[in-house]
């Protein structure tokens, strides 16, 4: 079961898995004994042949009813207690004054990372490094959204106006999908999360490289067209690219989308043709997005996904 909330890659997740298991276990044996209950005296007390009336009444046992009050107590006293342990054992709360590893944002429908300590910024997929317990600092932007990668840990909501702090961990590298778990609007089922999790290494490697000024362009006609458009055709009022006039947080951070793996939470694969159907048609590959139809030309076109595809 990879990638999934039964192979857990920390502490936290280990703890709350565990948890479940517990509850799912007395769950099976309760639904295995009532069903037995009901088939066993379904079968003893029916009607047999030739018999007048109802069978013979039982109103009271007052040692079985003893013993189930006792036993079911005993139950939910030992899964309060199990639930407890486990909710302090991944609701540690930071220091007075802890800074965050991380802060994540919640959009309609998107998530921004920002890096505070490097000034680092991305959306959609967030790097961590493995082995490191981080912080995080939940907030939203709009509406309730609630931040949940079951293999990282617990899940959070994201309120406006009210930031809320949780911690991740990964032991090993990988891929590690979540999702908005809070009903957010048109587009919550596509409020996807990636969290990429690199050796310390890599991740300061790809740290580095989000903090450069700007992406490497190459100077192909095409490409300058591209941000000339970017610039002219008011995206820059929403988004961000470093190294240029484009400082917009309303949309998502571009500055090296072209790095990026996936477009739009993970909806579609981040390839040329792919990102040039979301220019082309915004409302059509995701309905309810803020993202406004501009109608471009064939070539405005290719030359904006040209532009886009260089930011690496």
């Amino acid at each position: 079961m990879n990638n999934t909330f039964f192979s857990p890659v920390s502490a936290d997740s280990e703890a709350i898995r565990q948890l479940f298991i517990y509850f799912l276990l007395a769950s099976a044996v309760v639904i295995v004994a009532i069903s037995g209950l009901v088939f066993y005296y379904s079968r003893k007390y029916k009607a047999q042949p030739g018999q007048q009336g109802e069978p013979k009444q039982r109103h009271t046992h007052k040692g079985l009813e003893m013993g189930i009050l006792v036993g079911v107590t005993l139950v939910m006293g030992f899964f309060f207690y199990l639930t407890i342990e486990t909710m302090l054992a991944v609701n540690e709360l930071p220091t007075a004054g802890q800074q965050p590893d991380l802060v994540i944002t919640g959009h309609q429908w998107w998530w921004e990372a920002n890096y505070p300590k490097s000034g680092a910024v991305t959306a959609n997929e967030i790097h961590i490094p493995t082995g490191k317990r981080l912080l995080l600092e939940l907030r939203s932007a709009d509406v309730i959204h609630d931040w949940w990668v079951p293999q990282l840990g617990r899940k959070m909501d994201a309120i406006p106006g009210q930031p809320n702090h949780l911690w991740i961990e990964a032991r090993q590298p990988g891929t590690y999908p979540g999702t908005c778990s809070e009903f957010c609007g048109t587009q919550h089922a596509w409020m996807r999360i990636q969290v990429i999790a690199q050796s310390p290494k890599d991740f300061a490697a790809w740290e580095k490289a989000q903090v450069q000024t700007s992406a490497r362009l190459s100077e192909t006609t095409l490409i300058k067209n591209g941000e000339a458009l970017f610039q002219g055709k008011t995206c820059a009022n929403c988004h961000a690219i470093a190294g240029t006039n484009a400082r917009a947080s309303i949309g998502p951070n571009l500055t090296h989308i072209g790095s990026r793996k996936t477009l739009l939470t993970g909806i579609l694969k981040n390839t040329p043709d792919n990102l040039a159907k979301w220019l082309d048609q915004p409302q059509k590959v995701k309905p309810g997005a803020h993202m406004p139809n501009f109608r471009f030309e064939k070539q405005e076109l290719a030359s904006l996904v040209a532009y886009l595809n260089s930011l690496k």
